[in-house]
């Protein structure tokens, strides 16, 4: 096979210029395909932390705030509230909060709180995702004359005392979950951050 009238030069450049047009609209494609991957700014707003202001949060009342799309319970407990809580762990499944998801920072005792007065907890059951509703009362008729407090899910039944610990044989299988925060200020808890903590 002959080379006659064949001019290398030029088919290596055309080659070279080929596959260097080719290398760049590669490159052109694959930079948008990437920087798809990157979450969009409301994704990042929407898992960033959260400030709550419990300057104004009343002894036995309830905040909610959002967190990554989740409900976010602030509850400023009474000191009878308190005193309640040790004498509740024979009833609760997990009392040390053994099996339930919350940071390693946050205290494993009946308070579960950095701060015994406030607790903090993501308000999801842990059974099927229903949201609980605060019932602070003591003894109501509905819940019982053994009731000191805390958290009802209508959907199955599950009841979590005051610090968000599950009763024993109830639907949930865990504790709720504490999310990360710490405490920025006397009045102002960050959430979704540990501040050094963990």
């Amino acid at each position: 096979m002959s080379n006659d009238g064949v001019n290398t030069t030029r088919r290596r450049l055309l080659v070279g210029a080929s596959t260097a047009v080719g290398a760049v609209g590669a490159v052109g494609a694959a930079v948008p395909f990437v920087a798809s991957w990157s979450p969009s700014d409301k994704a990042k707003a929407a898992g960033a932390p959260v400030k709550a202001d419990i300057s104004k949060l009343e002894p036995g009342a309830q905040m909610i705030v959002e967190w990554r799309g989740k409900p976010v319970w602030i509850v400023r407990r009474t000191a009878e509230a308190l005193a309640n809580l040790p004498g509740l762990d024979a009833s609760v499944a997990d009392p040390d909060s053994a099996k339930s998801k919350q940071p390693d920072y946050v205290p494993g005792n009946s308070a579960r709180a950095l701060r015994d007065e406030y607790m903090v907890m993501i308000g999801i059951c842990t059974h099927l995702g229903c949201s609980p509703t605060y019932r602070p009362e003591v003894a109501p008729a509905d819940l019982g004359a053994d009731w000191k407090g805390g958290f009802y899910c209508p959907c199955h039944g599950s009841t979590f005392d005051l610090s968000g610990r599950v009763y024993k044989a109830k639907p949930a299988p865990t504790n709720l979950e504490i999310p990360p925060h710490y405490y920025m200020s006397d009045d102002v808890i960050l959430i979704g951050e540990d501040g050094g903590n963990a």
